[in-house]
């Protein structure tokens, strides 16, 4: 696949090229002083992407629960504060990935 930068001062003035690249499977960063700020690509392109994370994301919880299968239950009573504790925690590392 085709990367390709360019100003978004050009890109403006050459849209309908950019669309026909872009529609062929070329990738187009567009750029603002110097820095990249956006990435023109298919829809479906970026839909396979999605679904890639998703699966990712899948992955990752199913391997949490296989971990944690294999941990004993605690028998005591679940406190909200340990439970918010797990929420955070759990959050934490999501977000962290």
């Amino acid at each position: 696949m085709d990367m390709s930068m360019m100003t978004i001062t050009d890109a403006r003035a050459h849209l309908p090229e950019l669309a026909d690249r872009v529609q062929t499977g070329e990738e187009v960063t567009l750029t603002r002083h110097g820095q990249p700020v956006m990435v023109l690509v298919r829809p479906d392109s970026l839909n396979r992407r999605r679904q890639s994370s998703v699966w990712d994301e899948m992955d990752w919880m199913k391997k949490s629960l296989e971990e944690d299968r294999s941990q004993p239950l605690d028998q005591g009573e679940l406190s909200i504060e340990r439970a918010e504790e797990l929420v955070r925690t759990i959050r934490t590392e999501r977000d962290e990935r």
